[in-house]
């Protein structure tokens, strides 16, 4: 086939304008550093614009090699370069310049003053956009790149993790998200709800989109009848299992795809900080090298390490905010978040932009990226709080960002845009009730239980980071310390005994996945609503007249599902009613889907639903968060998709579960030319 060389940007007017804004702010810093910096000086202010100049040319010719020896080297040098390359480039441009006056030292105190300064009038002539981060990954793509298939048009999935549909409507509504209401109101683009599956979690839902499948996934994590263990979807080992065990090779990804910071790979032949490949390739040199590129740039480390201090300091002012307000429903929120958050909303998502911006320089024919900052943000602070709009607010601009990006690529891309789950929000279960589901569980048995409800999403997501970076070395080894005691917290997190004895292996499990909450009894086989009565007769009445419990859900005997409230029971399978229906409060689809979920073999002996408020939405979660997922009632089975017109006509009127969104996905790909034949046809 005939092959395309990517499309070159010539010089043009607005490249000349970044240029001189960029010597101009760099001469501003410089001249700056000389009034604060004793030892620094210059004999007139030409002097300081020319070092600019020179530093930038100088950077031109320097940086490239830099960044390419740090990669191969390890992360050790990756750091050492971002600390002391820019320096090494400042000096050398002051020792060609006449009539400054410096020593080694305080040329490296320079970069540092001049990085802070640029980086506070970078941030105040932008308005805090991301102008500059676009204009060094867009500049790292004008050498040229040949693809052998210009012809297909490339796939940029992007996904924003757990924002409801109505969510994004509303803030499309109110002028909050402006490049998705402009695509929007232009007619470019079009958006629309789609129902998740029972449960509403990444796992299930990447799964289902990235392999074609819900199926073994019961929550984001539960207990493993064939492991005799707890299985937790973004633990590296166990998201390896879960892959090997529904991985197809037809996956969303198979064709020239790439997986970037998923649990999943979608088969995709290259994956960047995905979970399931966390652990069989340790160390990647395409991650290395966007980290290098960013943090080698004249204000990518200060920019970085600024917003990362600056996102710690907002999180601890907002935290505070609520308790003074006496905002409810609210949880605590210590360190620990507040330094996740800072990852997630800082350097995740500078390093998942430069990572797509890197496959679309070389031409990736799909992309699928997950970014989790408005999840991550909503969990803790709630669904409509600012901080969780702020953070819907940044992804927009990060699109923007994308869109801009995709522009200088060896081929069109068309961006999709969706979320695997939505959220709902309310008081935690333990909080409002004053004991925990699996300190209840204990109490109506007697027995002790395994309790396992501490969210660990925000620790999977370092653990992405510091397993993907893991690499020979100093470095390296530290990383490898870091993943290992993220791995361990995860393990430990929430995992605890509640009731009396204290014995060695509890014979009853149960775990919080959101307001959805799992009972296994620990065996390899399934027990029935029948043996659950005949050995604890207290569990199951107990659970569904509890004030906070919608229903409790298993199979009899006879392989029926039965879904069980405090007033009545359902037969899922003919919908026949006794007493009060249980799924009334969670709509029409709670049925079918509670039903399909407990025809899985791993579906636990018992599934409990929170219940969900009439006129607040609100539910209870399991876990100690205030926005949730997981289950039934509110927003968290409302999720979006939004991409270009034409790939939106004739989709079905209704898509319920990834699975079927899956289908509908693999049918975009066609569209654009990427497959010959559906691996999953459309229904």
């Amino acid at each position: 086939m005939p092959t395309r060389v990517a499309r070159t940007r010539g010089v043009r007017i607005p490249d000349l304008a970044r240029l001189g804004a960029a010597w101009v702010a760099s001469t501003v810093a410089l001249i700056i550093t000389g009034a604060l910096l004793p030892g620094f000086s210059a004999s007139s202010w030409w002097s300081y614009a020319a070092v600019a100049a020179t530093a930038g040319i100088v950077g031109l010719v320097l940086r490239p090699a830099l960044v390419e020896i740090s990669a191969r080297v390890g992360w050790l040098a990756v750091l050492l370069t971002a600390l002391v390359g820019q320096a090494l480039i400042m000096y050398i441009a002051i020792r060609l310049v006449p009539g400054i006056e410096s020593t080694v030292w305080t040329a490296i105190a320079a970069t540092w003053v001049s990085a802070v300064v640029g980086t506070l009038i970078s941030w105040a002539t932008t308005a805090g956009t991301d102008d500059g981060l676009i204009t060094s990954l867009a500049g790292r793509g004008r050498r040229q790149t040949a693809v052998t298939d210009p012809e297909i048009d490339g796939v940029l999935f992007v996904q924003l993790d757990g924002v409801p549909f109505p969510v994004l409507k509303w803030a499309v509504q109110s002028g909050g998200v402006p490049h998705i209401r402009r695509w929007l109101t232009s007619g470019d683009y079009q958006f629309r709800e789609w129902t998740p599956q029972l449960p509403c979690t990444t796992p299930a839902s990447q799964l289902g989109i990235l392999h074609g499948t819900v199926d073994g996934i019961p929550a984001f994590r539960w207990y493993d009848r064939e492991l005799n263990r707890v299985l937790v979807a973004n633990r590296p080992a166990d998201a390896r299992v879960i892959e090997e065990r529904h991985s197809t090779g037809q996956g969303l990804l198979r064709d020239d795809g790439v997986s970037i910071s998923n649990l999943f790979t979608g088969d995709a032949p290259r994956s960047l900080m995905t979970m399931s490949r966390v652990e069989v390739r340790r160390g990647s040199t395409q991650t290395r090298r966007a980290f290098a590129w960013f943090f080698n740039s004249p204000n990518g480390f200060m920019r970085s390490l600024t917003r990362t201090v600056g996102e710690i300091l907002k999180e601890r002012w907002q935290a505070r905010r609520q308790i003074k307000r006496n905002l409810d429903p609210r949880v605590h929120r210590d360190w620990t978040f507040a330094l996740l958050r800072a990852v997630t909303n800082g350097l995740l998502r500078d390093l998942n932009t430069a990572l797509v911006a890197e496959e679309m320089r070389r031409g990736s024919k799909c992309i699928y990226v997950d970014y989790v900052d408005y999840d991550e943000i909503a969990h803790h602070a709630g669904m409509f709080r600012p901080e969780s709009l702020s953070a819907l607010d940044g992804l927009d601009r990060t699109l923007g960002s994308l869109v801009q990006l995709a522009g200088s690529a060896p081929r069109r891309y068309r961006l999709v845009v969706l979320s695997d789950h939505g959220q709902s929000q309310g008081t935690p279960f333990a909080d409002r009730y004053g004991q925990a589901l699996g300190d209840l569980c204990a109490d109506l048995i007697h027995e002790n239980v395994q309790n396992v409800d501490a969210s660990v999403e925000g620790l999977g997501r370092a653990d992405s980071i510091a397993g993907d970076i893991a690499a020979g070395g100093v470095a390296g080894k530290f990383a490898v310390r870091a993943d290992r005691v993220l791995t361990k917290a995860q393990q430990t997190s929430g995992e605890q005994s509640s009731g009396p004895g204290g014995a060695a292996e509890e014979p009853v499990v149960v775990l919080g996945s959101g307001n959805l909450g799992l009972v296994y009894v620990r065996g390899d086989r399934r027990w029935t609503l029948q043996a659950l009565d005949s050995q604890w007769p207290a569990l199951v009445p107990g659970l569904a007249a509890h004030a906070g419990i919608g229903f409790v859900a298993g199979i009899d005997e006879d392989g029926r599902s039965w879904a069980i409230g405090g007033g009545g029971r359902i037969d899922l399978a003919n919908g026949a009613v006794e007493g009060i229906d249980p799924l009334a409060p969670f709509g029409p689809h709670a049925a079918r889907m509670l039903r399909r979920a407990l025809r899985h073999p791993e579906a636990p002996d018992l599934y409990v639903n929170s219940t969900v408020d009439p006129v607040t939405d609100d539910v209870t979660a399991f876990e100690g968060l205030v926005g949730s997922h997981g289950g039934f009632g509110g927003w968290q089975d409302r999720a979006l998709l939004l991409g270009p017109t034409d790939l939106m006509t004739g989709l079905p009127e209704r898509i319920e579960s990834a699975a079927e969104l899956h289908r509908v996905l693999v049918g975009m790909l066609e569209s654009c030319g990427q497959r010959a034949t559906t691996a999953f046809p459309l229904e």
